[in-house]
């Protein structure tokens, strides 16, 4: 009986606590547009490129002559061996990619986030170099999703408390 009265007393306050949907309203809501109106500056080297593709297809830049905001996307791409065996060569990879990005408002110039973000996967190294290359391809792919993920979902957070609700 307990049990019951506690559980009705928690569903009756979780309205209270203020947690509400990030991207309530969907394309519509107050989110999307400040999201839409973010344009990613180009990031050199390949996983630059990677990285600034999959922000621009999370973002949804809407392809406007004046962007509110500018993302600057500084990367740190870094492969690092070990599992050493007994000739010393390695046997595992850690591929670590750390974001450090920072949102600029085109109107005042000023910085209006400044963050971080990154993950990182292992990869076996095996006897074929081949399957060694693509391994890394495949991890350096995987972590630009995750990353560009991170930096969408902080961009979101941004928008929410920035923005009025409609």
């Amino acid at each position: 009986m307990m049990r019951r009265i506690v559980l009705i007393l928690t569903i009756l306050m979780l309205p209270a606590c203020g947690l509400h949907p990030l991207y309530a309203g969907g394309s519509s809501g107050s989110v999307a547009p400040v999201l839409r109106s973010v344009k990613v500056a180009p990031i050199p080297g390949q996983s630059g490129w990677l990285m600034h593709n999959k922000l621009v297809d999370r973002l949804g830049e809407s392809g406007d002559a004046d962007p509110a905001y500018r993302l600057d996307v500084t990367l740190d791409d870094n492969i690092m061996s070990f599992g050493l065996r007994t000739d010393q060569a390695a046997t595992q990879e850690r591929r670590t990619l750390r974001a450090r990005f920072q949102l600029v408002d085109l109107r005042s110039g000023l910085v209006a986030l400044d963050a971080t973000a990154g993950s990182d996967a292992g990869i076996d190294i095996v006897s074929s170099e081949y399957a060694t290359v693509a391994a890394e391809q495949t991890a350096l792919e995987n972590l630009s999703d995750i990353v560009a993920d991170q930096i969408v979902s902080r961009l979101g957070v941004y928008a929410a408390r920035t923005t009025p609700a409609k």
